[in-house]
C-alpha cells in the first residue's frame, strides 16, 4: 500500500513509478495503466498513510480493506453511487466501531471506490516494510 497513491483532484488510484527531477512523482493509473507526472505541489497521499476514525482511535486503511474483504468475500463493494444506508450498513458490519461523527458517508464512498479499484486491478496482499524486507532477504538468501 506504500506504493499505491491517491492524488487530490483526480479520480482513481495510481502506483508510484519514480520521482521526477523537480521533486514530483511519476505514477501509473491502476485502471488504465497510463502514466502521469505529478508536480511537487500535487497533494499526493499513499494509502498506507490514510486511516479512518473509530471509537478506539484510528484504523489504518489496510485493516479497513481486510475487514471489508471479510464481509464481502470475493464480491466487490457497493458502488459509491449506492444509497447511503447501504454503505453505512456495510461499514457497520465490517467495522462496527467506526466513528459516525467523524467518518462520513462521503469518506465511505472514497473507501469503497478505492477498495473496488484494488480488487479489480491490484491485490489485497499487503505487506509491512518489515515483512517486505524479510521476504527480500529470504529470496536473496541473505541471513540476519
Amino acid at each position: 500500500m506504500a506504493k499505491i497513491l491517491t492524488v487530490a483532484g483526480t479520480h482513481g488510484l495510481y502506483e508510484y513509478v519514480a520521482q521526477t527531477a523537480n521533486g514530483g512523482a511519476i505514477a501509473q493509473s491502476l485502471s488504465d495503466k497510463k502514466r502521469t507526472a505529478f508536480t511537487r505541489s500535487s497533494r499526493i497521499s499513499t494509502l498506507a498513510d490514510i486511516a479512518i476514525y473509530t471509537s478506539e482511535g484510528e484504523m489504518r486503511l489496510d485493516a479497513v480493506f481486510t475487514a471489508l474483504k471479510a464481509v464481502l468475500g470475493d464480491q466487490l463493494a457497493p458502488s459509491s453511487k449506492a444509497p447511503s444506508t447501504e454503505l453505512e450498513d456495510l461499514f457497520t458490519k465490517a467495522i462496527p466501531n467506526y466513528d459516525a461523527d467523524r467518518f462520513y458517508v462521503s469518506h465511505m464512498k472514497k473507501v469503497v471506490d478505492w477498495y473496488n479499484e484494488i480488487a479489480q486491478f491490484a491485490s489485497f496482499d499487503f505487506l509491512t516494510d518489515e515483512e517486505r524486507e524479510a521476504q527480500y532477504k529470504a529470496e536473496a538468501g541473505i541471513e540476519d
